[in-house]
């Protein structure tokens, strides 16, 4: 470890402190993201806190405050607290969140008890133990880079090794019974997973802050992608980056470093849910716009159409009151169209150009083939179950079925625009 030590431009608290928050981003990362596409989120929570009165037990065993014994009794204690868990929702009538309520609570409020009966003792050595709470990244050592580093390989090896089981039981634990996969064992795999995660964690944000960092990467991860394996890589990623410039802020600030990362990863976490690509408040609320802006587009087109059959060219006003829309709306829609060089205006008069009645034509057929597909849909032999797209029904059915279609509509007796 000293040579990746060495290679970083940072003092050696920081260098310490940067790998450790880079380990710590990448295991919670791809661990979290188990419990978080479970919807057992609040588990890691409980998981977290329930590592506590671990920390204490072990020291009052050992009487010495090391970092590989405390970090046994702090996963034992979660392990624990993980098949309180599991048993609270088996055996009896409690819901999961309220079992949850009870072993955070539980085991979070033995911790506190714990830690002032050591204090009462003014034994020196447990100084520092209630770290455990908020975390105190500056206390790493190079020991526990190596610690931290062995738990996370592993773990990512055990997930590469058991990918498929893991995602047949995430997303389908009952299919995953009836093919023969060991549910308990792939249940008490994740859960297993999760207590690694908090243990390697925890001194740096403490167990109070933990489950920021399980949820924060895959929250990210989610609005960038559908698939697990790539989301497994980008939750690894964007923990890691999250980690890293939250150690890095704390370092040239001078601030807590596990609040630091956590408000990282909120400001993450929220510009992924404004910003994301298809999955983005803002993208969507955008896309809703020009959806509408479309639909009153093309409405007015249609009306116009409609217009010019009837009668003389309509002016403004006249295609308002005919078509029942707002002055305001129309001349919306209007400016649209005639910058897509859709109409021409003679005399205060609108007349259709030859694009604009391509564009009528384009869209009636579309219309009325997708009223081909609401009256004799259902008769067509489609192998999948696709939603087809009414603005393009052509390119969602295929060629073959959309012949089918009009073959079958024109049969009884349905005539294309």
């Amino acid at each position: 470890m000293d040579w990746l030590i060495n290679l970083l431009p940072f003092s050696y608290t920081d260098s310490v402190v940067f790998i450790g928050a880079v380990i710590l981003g990448v295991a919670a990362g791809v661990l979290g993201a188990f419990a978080v596409l479970r919807q057992r989120s609040l588990v890691g929570d409980a998981l977290s806190h329930a590592t506590l009165p671990g920390v204490c037990v072990a020291f009052i065993a050992t009487g010495a405050k090391d970092a590989s014994t405390l970090a046994v009794g702090a996963a034992v204690a979660g392990f624990i607290g993980a098949a309180m868990i599991l048993a609270i929702e088996r055996t009896g009538r409690i819901r999961p969140d309220a079992a949850i309520g009870v072993v955070l609570t539980s085991f979070f409020s033995l911790g506190i008890v714990l830690l002032t009966f050591l204090a009462n003792f003014n034994n020196a050595n447990q100084a520092g133990l209630d770290r455990y709470l908020f975390g105190q990244a500056a206390g790493l050592l190079e020991s526990d880079l190596v610690a931290m580093g062995s738990l996370c390989a592993v773990s990512l090896l055990l997930v590469a090794l058991a990918f498929r089981p893991l995602k047949t039981a995430l997303f389908d634990m009952s299919f995953a019974g009836s093919v023969g996969l060991p549910v308990r064992l792939i249940e008490l795999a994740m859960t297993a997973m999760l207590v690694i995660a908090i243990v390697i964690g925890v001194r740096t944000v403490g167990a109070i802050l933990m489950v920021a960092m399980l949820v924060v990467p895959t929250v990210t991860a989610r609005q960038l992608t559908s698939r697990l394996s790539l989301l497994l890589v980008i939750a690894g990623i964007v923990g890691a980056m999250v980690g890293s410039t939250g150690a890095l802020i704390s370092a040239s600030a001078t601030l807590p470093t596990g609040p630091t990362i956590v408000i990282v990863g909120f400001c993450v976490a929220l510009m992924a849910i404004l910003l994301a690509p298809r999955r983005g408040v803002l993208w969507r609320s955008g896309k809703l716009l020009r959806d509408r802006r479309r639909a009153l587009n093309e409405g007015v087109l249609i009306d116009l159409e409609t217009a010019l059959h009837a009668g003389a060219p309509p002016t403004t006003e006249e295609l308002a009151t005919l078509s029942g829309r707002p002055a305001s709306q129309v001349k919306k829609g209007l400016r649209d169209l005639d910058r897509a060089g859709a109409l021409r205006t003679e005399q205060g008069r609108i007349h259709l150009t030859e694009s604009g009645a391509g564009m009528v034509h384009a869209l009636l057929h579309q219309r009325s083939l997708w009223s081909a597909w609401l009256e004799y849909g259902w008769t067509l032999d489609i192998p999948d179950a696709r939603e087809p797209d009414p603005r393009d029904l052509k390119s969602s059915l295929g060629d073959d079925l959309t012949n089918t279609l009009l073959q079958r509509a024109r049969e009884g007796g349905w005539t294309a625009s």
